[in-house]
């Protein structure tokens, strides 16, 4: 479950992460930490996403969440590279790791299963297709908690 500031979080790193020429790929509040931790995982779209890049969206980003005070107790602030294990969001990630093995999550069974594995195929409004071994599967999004890269190592 998604922690009920990660939008007002992405809403206010994204034109952050923009101006510095990266892109917000995904933000998780851990609360179960003490003191909490916030992970904003960015993405350059010129290049490599280096340590550069995690240390100027850090300064940034702590300055903005600063300035409007979102987050009123202590916190750690962590910026990553989700780098190619990591879960897809976003359409144009859908689209590009179209053909790539994923695994997705589903909040309660279809067809008997939680968890899937196959080829993406695409993702509409409604549901997202997988190839398991030339057969097409369809899961409603609705009940998908998360799809991830399969890491191929």
């Amino acid at each position: 479950m998604t922690h009920p500031l990660i939008p007002q979080i992405i809403e206010l790193a994204t034109p952050v992460a923009n101006a510095l020429g990266l892109d917000v790929v995904g933000a998780v509040f851990h609360t179960n930490q003490h003191p909490p931790v916030l992970r904003v995982d960015i993405r350059n779209l010129a290049q490599d996403t280096g340590l550069d890049d995690c240390e100027r969206m850090s300064r940034a980003l702590e300055a903005a969440l600063d300035a409007v005070d979102v987050i009123p107790d202590a916190y750690i602030l962590e910026i990553s590279s989700p780098g190619i294990s990591r879960s897809l969001t976003t359409d144009r990630e859908f689209i590009s790791f179209k053909g790539f093995p994923v695994t997705v999550t589903t909040t309660e069974p279809h067809d008997g299963q939680t968890c899937w594995t196959g080829q993406l195929i695409r993702r509409d409004e409604t549901t997202l297709y997988l190839s398991q071994k030339g057969r097409s599967i369809s899961i409603p999004r609705h009940l998908i908690s998360m799809v991830q890269l399969v890491d191929r190592a």
